[in-house]
């Protein structure tokens, strides 16, 4: 605890300011977007989950920030808990809106599937997280659901249609891999912009691609026998 950054504002002890702040930059991204999508005309479930993808990934950072590291000395570990969980929720909202985007190439049938495959996959490592209580399983969860679902099928979506969304969407992934793999070196700058901070200036950087390439989204869905 004493490597921990520390500043006292108006009496209020803040521990990891620069953390916080840039935990709360990406909260204001994400509920920019969020906000962006509900006024926009355009309609779909493809639109639904990334905008509640927003939503709740804004939950998360802002919970991360403020309880996680600003003021967790006022806290438990139990409380990370309810944070690492609101992030899993949104990453299944991502994953979930990267499987109604397919609707451009695959029949319902086929995305039906692969959103039954996502419900599975967000209740196992759900259960590995409460049953360990090992934040492991939450980066895990969002490796595969990022790498492994999101880039994977936006890729497949680029090489079929060569659309515009779906190279802004591989681009925001791509900054959330380098977001994870600075957390994951702990590579950092200075004591006071730590690999904390730097991953969420890169987390930033993907929200906005992410927001860029959702909203150049067209869906038209084939029919079945016009499957991909």
């Amino acid at each position: 605890m004493e490597n921990i950054v520390q500043i006292e504002l108006f009496g209020i002890r803040i521990d990891e300011p620069i953390v916080t702040l840039t935990d709360i930059l990406v909260s204001f991204l994400c509920f920019l977007y969020f906000y962006k999508m509900s006024v926009s005309p355009r309609k779909g479930k493809v639109f639904t989950y990334f905008k509640y993808y927003f939503l709740v990934m804004g939950l998360a950072t802002t919970f991360g920030g403020l309880i996680g590291h600003a003021f967790y000395y006022e806290f438990t570990k139990t409380w990370k808990l309810v944070g690492w969980i609101i992030s899993m929720f949104a990453i299944m909202l991502i994953e979930r809106g990267a499987i109604e985007h397919t609707r451009i190439v695959l029949n319902k049938k086929y995305v039906k599937i692969l959103g039954i495959v996502n419900i599975i996959e967000f209740l196992i490592f759900l259960g590995l997280v409460l049953f360990t209580l090992d934040f492991f399983y939450v980066q895990l969860h969002s490796g595969y659901g990022l790498m492994f679902v999101v880039f994977t099928i936006e890729f497949l979506l680029f090489l079929k249609t060569k659309n515009k969304a779906t190279q802004y969407i591989m681009a925001g992934i791509g900054f959330a891999a380098l977001s994870a793999l600075v957390f994951a070196t702990e590579f950092s700058i200075h004591r006071w912009f730590n690999f904390l901070s730097l991953s969420h200036v890169f987390m930033a950087v993907a929200t906005v691609f992410i927001y860029e390439g959702v909203k150049r989204i067209e869906i038209k869905e084939t029919k079945p026998k016009e499957m991909a």
